[in-house]
C-alpha cells in the first residue's frame, strides 16, 4: 500500500512537471481563452448575441482566474522559442508585469460584481479592455 502511494505521488508530480514542460503554450492557451471570451463580451455589447448576465460575469471571472496564474508562466527558459510574443521587458522588469497582472486580476474580479445589467458589462468591458490593451502594448511584441 505505501509503495502504491509512493507511486501514485510520482505519477502527480510527474504529470505537474509535463504540464509546466511547456510554458509558451500554455500561456497562449490562456491567451487565446481570453480572447474568446472577449470576443463573447464584445457580441454581446454589440447586441449581436443577447444580453445574458451570467454569461457577462463569466466573462470576467475567466479572465480573473486565468490571469491568477499567467506570471508564473514566463520562467526564464521560456524567453524564446515557440513563436512567443512575450518581450524582453517581461523578465527585465518582473515586478512591474506581475504588478500588471494582479492588476487585470483585481479589475476584472471587480467587474464580474460590479456587472448587474448590459450597460455595466458595457463600461466594465472598456476598463477591463484598457487594461489588455495596455499590457500588451507594454510586454509584447508586435501588438495587433
Amino acid at each position: 500500500m505505501i509503495r502504491l502511494v509512493g507511486v501514485l505521488v510520482g505519477v502527480a508530480i510527474a504529470a505537474g512537471a509535463v504540464a509546466q514542460s511547456n510554458p509558451i503554450a500554455e500561456r497562449k492557451d490562456l491567451m487565446k481563452a481570453n480572447g474568446a471570451a472577449t470576443r463573447t463580451a464584445t457580441q454581446m455589447v454589440r447586441g449581436e448575441a443577447p444580453f445574458d448576465l451570467a454569461k457577462a460575469r463569466e466573462v470576467f471571472t475567466g479572465i480573473a482566474s486565468r490571469l491568477e496564474r499567467f506570471p508564473e508562466l514566463f520562467p526564464d527558459n521560456s524567453r524564446t522559442g515557440g513563436e512567443t510574443r512575450a518581450s524582453p521587458r517581461i523578465w527585465e522588469d518582473m515586478a512591474g508585469f506581475r504588478a500588471a497582472a494582479a492588476k487585470m486580476v483585481r479589475d476584472a474580479s471587480d467587474a464580474a460584481r460590479a456587472t448587474t445589467d448590459a450597460a455595466s458589462f458595457q463600461a466594465s468591458l472598456q476598463k477591463v479592455g484598457a487594461n489588455c490593451n495596455a499590457c500588451h502594448e507594454t510586454y509584447r511584441i508586435n501588438p495587433p
